[in-house]
């Protein structure tokens, strides 16, 4: 596909892209049924300036704020989550990127505008220090982005007496993609696995994983890249949930009006537990997104702080973003299963919501346990359990 952005602006690149959200919508059953997003989608999307939006200023990007970032996950998906998860994935890769040395920024930002690339920062591939770099090896799965790559980040842990978590960036034709992607829900994301044997790296373009995720990276410069890296990359994976529970909260709204109860005469919009179902389910929708935006702000203004942001406070943001997800997908269960057995044919759009939310509210960064566990210890002076 041509790496082409038109857009100089965050706001018109807002408004290109919500232009765009019919386009979306009409090919999104298409998407699942590639088990992919579609191609004409994802280079009218590129056209946007969207993937720009986190490319450093100095290589022409716009550094957006989380706000934008959200009207942006909000709008594509909305028409379509599988795309609205590739979407903000692909923006937030672009930061990670912005980690990475300057010499690596200067390489990959100076001969495109963008990347798109997947990045599984699970530890699941094993490297090797070489003259001049690396060799990785392994399989990571859940490759979001991985069908339309030209890069891959892949988490590799460097062997030797003192192992070390680094973020590597690799060029897509040197992994191979298993096409593993057979999924109850966000089928459309085409989230296949990817495979290295023996692929050699060049040291600059790998970066310690402990460093970004505090924006501590070796090319992290401006306020945009220093703030912590796991509500960011949480605040993306949400975003989509909460697109698809205002969906829904739309097509239930829609249907009211229109479904009279079997054995009855009354439209289900008169009611009184629709009516109750209605005023909650729109309560809770606005509340998820207060909160997602909320803790979007705060992610940002520690980037204009010196200090680090503590683990305690990233422990609090992604417990309270894992939150967000599990009310929207009680949201969307809740209208399902007042929307009646015709909401459940493949022909309704509310059936492919509903798995869809489904199966992202089960991404490891909203195990609301866990979540709650590592802040909770930390609140009695505890280590985290996991990384925060």
């Amino acid at each position: 596909m041509t790496r082409s952005a038109e857009t100089s602006s965050a706001e018109a690149m807002v408004e290109a892209v919500r232009a765009l959200c019919p386009l979306i919508a009409e090919h999104s059953s298409e998407a699942e049924k590639l088990r992919k997003p579609v191609d004409e989608v994802i280079d009218k999307l590129a056209a946007t300036g969207v993937f720009t939006s986190y490319v450093p200023k100095r290589f022409g990007g716009l550094e957006i704020d989380p706000d934008t970032f959200i009207d942006v996950g909000l709008a594509v998906s909305e028409a379509c989550t599988s795309t609205g998860w590739v979407t903000t994935f692909y923006m937030e890769h672009n930061w990670m990127l912005a980690q990475f040395p300057p010499e690596t920024q200067e390489e990959i930002f100076g001969a495109q505008p963008f990347i798109l690339a997947p990045a599984s920062i699970s530890p699941n591939g094993k490297a090797q220090k070489v003259d001049g770099g690396y060799r990785i090896s392994g399989r990571w799965g859940w490759g979001t982005g991985v069908m339309h790559a030209d890069w891959v980040f892949l988490n590799g842990i460097v062997e030797g007496d003192q192992p070390e978590a680094r973020l590597f960036i690799v060029p897509r034709q040197e992994i191979d993609v298993d096409d593993t992607w057979y999924c109850a829900g966000m089928e459309g994301t085409g989230s296949n696995d990817i495979v290295a044997d023996a692929v050699t790296i060049p040291a600059a373009r790998s970066e310690p994983l402990l460093d970004m995720s505090s924006g501590r990276g070796s090319g992290a410069e401006s306020p945009c890249y220093r703030h912590p890296m796991l509500p960011l990359l949480s605040i993306a994976a949400a975003t989509p949930a909460l697109g698809a529970a205002r969906r829904a909260l739309a097509l239930f709204t829609e249907r009211l009006g229109g479904r009279v109860l079997y054995g009855t005469f009354t439209k289900q919009a008169e009611r009184p537990g629709a009516q109750v179902l209605l005023g909650n389910s729109s309560v809770q929708v606005g509340a998820a997104e207060k909160l997602l935006r909320n803790v979007g702000r705060e992610v940002a203004l520690w980037g204009h702080e010196d200090e680090v942001c503590p683990p305690e406070e990233r422990a609090r943001m992604r417990l309270q973003v894992a939150q967000v997800v599990q009310s929207c997908r009680d949201v969307v269960q809740n209208l399902m299963q007042a929307s009646g057995a015709g909401a459940h044919m493949r022909s309704h759009e509310m059936q492919r919501i509903l798995r869809d939310i489904n199966t992202l509210s089960c991404h490891t960064v909203f195990d609301t346990e866990i979540a709650a566990e590592n802040y909770g210890r930390m609140l009695l002076g505890m280590d985290p359990s996991s990384l925060v």
